[in-house]
């Protein structure tokens, strides 16, 4: 099952940025600027590259390093989540507080969400089989993607 590409923190219609002030933060433009970046994006896994590239385009004044932590406040806040799918390059979503694991394409990087009730079931069951009990699990599936399998450039 696929995750919804929209963020279940604010409502479709709201224009207000996501809680910051209950997140301990204040709302300054910067952080106001990126939370719009991820709300409009229709890609959900942003690199702080790209919000830099897209408020580039937008002309908004803003550095690469106010970017990047701006980035790294919101994800110390809950707001944003870090995934580092390959080496040296984090990619970031908006936490909309369920859980889902991840399809990366090694040929084009696109990153698709998903959940799937019988891989969550049989995790437990592994961990329970091992004496454990399973706080959290990050599971992320490395292939191509139908675009990919489908140029013929690409093995």
């Amino acid at each position: 099952m696929r995750v919804p590409s929209r963020s279940m923190l604010m409502p479709p219609d709201s224009t207000e940025p996501i809680d910051l002030k209950r997140a301990g933060l204040k709302a300054t433009s910067p952080r106001v600027r990126v939370l719009e970046v991820f709300r409009a994006s229709p890609r959900r896994h942003l690199s702080a590259e790209d919000v830099y590239r897209i408020l580039l385009a937008q002309e908004v004044d803003a550095g690469l390093s106010t970017i990047y932590r701006v980035l790294n406040q919101l994800v110390q806040a809950n707001i944003l989540l870090r995934h580092s799918f390959e080496a040296d390059h984090a990619v970031f979503e908006l936490n909309e507080g369920g859980h889902h694991d991840h399809l990366i394409c090694v040929a084009c990087g696109r990153v698709e969400e998903f959940r799937d009730e019988a891989i969550e079931i049989r995790q437990r069951e592994v961990a329970s089989a091992n004496a454990f009990v399973l706080r959290e699990h990050m599971l992320v599936l490395y292939g191509l993607c139908p675009e990919c399998r489908a140029d013929k450039s690409i093995n």
